[in-house]
């Protein structure tokens, strides 16, 4: 069974073999190239979490065109500007799509999006739902009656290893997305053999996990690694909270998943209903869990170990980003010891440095605090941004010369265990004392009653920069913030104390649920007028609620 789609109303799963998998790739492949694609073309694919998805990727590899996933909640102005940034002659969709439990007409998105693309020749609908949506002719096709008209079988293209396997599309805090391009042969053997060892995946095992195809980590760990190595790869379209909160470990339980890979925020959500959801249910398949997107404060951690893992899975907290293409932190299971809140050892290949943000040079010592950067080149490294070289060079080769620089500030233990802190602008100067903001929110977090937090730093005259948190509560709580000052004081001291908390009722997030702490700051700095390139942000009406607050405050 290559793929197990777990659609998004409970026991409406279907399995997906090698050989029936083959054969839809190939006949997909057929169709386009009946319809005018050929090897570098970029396809750009809007779907929901469907299995034709992964059949749209590989059908453009297969063709050695260049796929340029989006993700299926963007809004027609954000899919245009990708459209035009890749000059997409193609484009593969859906009639509608299913999350939660909410309908999304997915075609009228693409309709708004190409009124301004011109370079768009021919859309493929697949249908989802099968409600009537517009059909506007002779550029749009509808892929089941494509796909009938040709044969099962497409010689896959000879590509060099060099030759572009996909774009993929990363929000800037300011200008125009980044379209992030990523290589054949690099990518694959990266992503690969972080499946294989990073995960210590074996034949028989079921690999969850549970985040979107239109980010990276759908790409290498939904798609490509998993079906590169001739694993299994579970297909999720719905949340963890529909129809209930314990929908996560119906689907662990019924599949029998052994691999279960999520971001932090999902878990941190899952820890506010507690455990009664967990418990009900057979998790003893599991033997790896894993986290992924952004740093797992301590607690989680060990909540995460202890009610998802049983105290018997291995915790893998991963460090990587969309330009790596695959795993660059991660602890090996079984082989090195893990620290709730590190993501551990650099994988095989890796060579990392810490360096003095000032100076730029390198911190030598084993104990060393600055940002993290990369040596040497590794195979699935992106090559260059879209249209755009200079910008790439300007933003990792340049600003530490001789090293690819991540952007993130790092610490380096004793025992060498890298303690990844958060992108570099998300480092406080109160007073001289450097804080990490992830250091505050796990302090934070640590309170009973908060179930998720976001730190920002703060321009301030008397010391430099102040501390503003904002947080929200788990159901039916509510707190003195002074306790939650007194609470980061006690963890790490007076100095770290916020200057502001504000409690409110959601955090701004990306659709992957990272945390925007930009737009924290531009709303505490009154600058709401400047907050850059929101495409990425899952709500938008959240801004004019937090600004209130930040006012009313």
């Amino acid at each position: 069974v290559a793929i197990i789609y777990e659609a998004d109303e409970p026991n409406q799963d279907r399995k997906i073999t090698y050989g029936e998998l083959l054969r839809d790739v190939c006949r997909l492949a057929n169709a386009l190239k009946a319809h005018g694609a050929r090897k570098g073309d970029i396809v750009t694919i809007y779907m929901p979490m469907v299995p034709e998805a992964v059949i749209a990727f590989l059908a453009c590899a297969r063709l050695g065109a260049v796929h340029s996933v989006v993700f299926a909640g963007f809004s027609a102005e954000s899919l245009r500007d990708r459209i035009q940034d890749a000059s997409s002659r193609f484009v593969i969709t859906a009639d509608e799509g299913r999350r939660g439990g909410k309908t999304t007409i997915i075609k009228n998105i693409v309709d708004n999006a190409l009124k301004e693309c011109p370079t768009v020749e021919c859309v493929f609908i697949f249908r989802r739902t099968g409600s009537k949506v517009p059909f506007i002719t002779p550029r749009d096709v509808w892929w089941h009656e494509e796909i009938e008209k040709y044969r099962p079988y497409c010689p896959p293209e000879i590509v060099n290893a060099e030759d572009p396997l996909f774009l993929l599309y990363t929000s800037g805090s300011t200008g125009k997305p980044k379209g992030i391009l990523h290589t054949t042969a690099g990518y694959l053997l990266g992503t690969v053999t972080t499946f294989k060892y990073a995960f210590d995946y074996h034949d028989g095992d079921i690999f969850g996990c549970m985040v979107d195809i239109g980010w990276v980590t759908g790409h290498t760990y939904i798609v490509y690694g998993p079906l590169a190595y001739g694993g299994t790869t579970i297909l999720f379209e719905s949340t963890p909270f529909y129809p209930t909160p314990k929908r996560y470990w119906e689907v662990v339980a019924k599949h029998k998943i052994t691999h279960f890979y999520t971001a932090p925020t999902a878990i941190r959500l899952l820890r506010r209903f507690g455990r009664e959801h967990i418990d009900c249910h057979d998790l003893s398949s599991l033997r790896i869990i894993g986290s992924v997107g952004e740093p797992i404060d301590p607690e989680s951690w060990k909540w995460y170990n202890e009610v998802v893992g049983r105290n018997v899975c291995s915790v893998i907290d991963t460090y990587w980003q969309t330009e790596t293409g695959s795993i660059v932190i991660s602890p090996l299971p079984g082989a090195i010891p893990t620290k709730p809140g590190s993501a551990t050892l650099p994988f095989f290949g890796i060579d990392l440095a810490v360096l003095d943000s000032t100076t730029g040079n390198e911190i030598t010592t084993m104990e060393a605090e600055g940002v993290l950067a990369i040596r040497k080149p590794w195979p699935s490294i992106a090559r260059t941004i879209n249209k755009d070289h200079n910008r790439y060079v300007n933003t990792y080769l340049k600003p530490y010369k001789g090293y690819y620089f991540t952007g993130d500030s790092v610490s380096r233990d004793r025992d060498g265990y890298y303690w990844i802190r958060g992108r570099v602008d998300d480092v406080i100067n109160v007073s001289g004392h450097r804080l990490s903001t992830a250091e505050i929110e796990s302090a934070l977090i640590a309170h009973p009653k908060v179930a998720e937090t976001a730190v920002i730093g703060i321009p301030d005259e008397l010391t430099g920069q102040s501390v503003h948190a904002f947080t929200t509560l788990k159901p039916d709580c509510n707190v003195d913030v002074k306790d939650l000052i007194s609470q980061v004081r006690e963890a790490i001291g007076t100095f770290a104390a916020p200057k502001k908390i504000y409690v409110v009722a959601d955090l701004p997030k990306t659709r992957s649920g990272k945390i925007m702490r930009r737009i924290l700051r531009k709303i505490i700095s009154d600058e709401t007028d400047q907050l850059g390139d929101l495409s990425a942000l899952s709500d938008p009406n959240l801004i004019p609620i937090l600004t209130e607050k930040v006012n009313s405050s």
